[in-house]
């Protein structure tokens, strides 16, 4: 049984870096390409927290990443006792996405300093020179779908005439892949949490 869920984790690690890497040896950062108004490839980087915050300098970037690094072996551990338990398929897959999100964004913070070139002002080359040790790398992200841009009615409290822009964040295939496995065990799994 852990043949399908094994290719799932494989498809989307190989999607997500193959389209990393096009992104970064192809655009410069802040490039974009707009497909429409409301889907925008945009690459930006961010260094490997939520919405690009930051904690603690380098010493943070290596207690996130060892931490990362934890996480994703009680994941694995977990999911092969799922597998082996035969629990419902659509569990097993869902913590696979997750799984594959989180070794795909650890890819980028653990190798792509090593690996890639800066890619501020110019188009990163490969290993001609990385911008950070190990560890230290930084998450490529570029999708983007502000779906509705506007400004809150002049009678919203605090924000009223502020631009607004629904859905701000810019993030990547492995963040998909972690957001899509959370929400379908929240919404359609939840015994599984008991």
């Amino acid at each position: 049984m852990i043949k399908k869920p094994l290719l799932l984790v494989l498809v989307v690690l190989f999607l997500d870096q193959a389209s990393k890497y096009w992104i970064k040896t192809n655009f410069m950062l802040g490039q974009e390409i707009r497909f429409f108004d409301w889907f925008i490839l945009h690459f930006t980087e961010n260094k490997g927290m939520a919405f690009g915050m930051e904690f603690g300098g380098d010493v943070g970037k290596y207690i996130l990443s060892i931490f990362r690094f934890i996480a994703i072996i009680a994941i694995t551990i977990y999911w092969k006792k799922l597998i082996k338990n035969q629990v419902k398929p659509a569990i097993v897959l869902s913590i696979s996405l997750v799984l594959a999100g989180a070794i795909g964004n650890m890819i980028d913070s653990a190798f792509y300093g090593l690996i890639f070139s800066e890619s501020y002002g110019q188009i990163a080359t490969v290993f001609e020179g990385g911008y950070a040790g190990f560890l230290q790398g930084k998450v490529v992200d570029m999708l983007y779908f502000p779906i509705f841009n506007g400004h809150f009615p002049e009678w919203v409290p605090f924000k009223g005439g502020d631009h607004f822009i629904f859905f701000r964040p810019v993030f990547n295939l492995a963040d998909a892949s972690i957001s899509v496995g959370v929400i379908n065990l929240l919404l359609f799994h939840r015994s599984f949490f008991k």
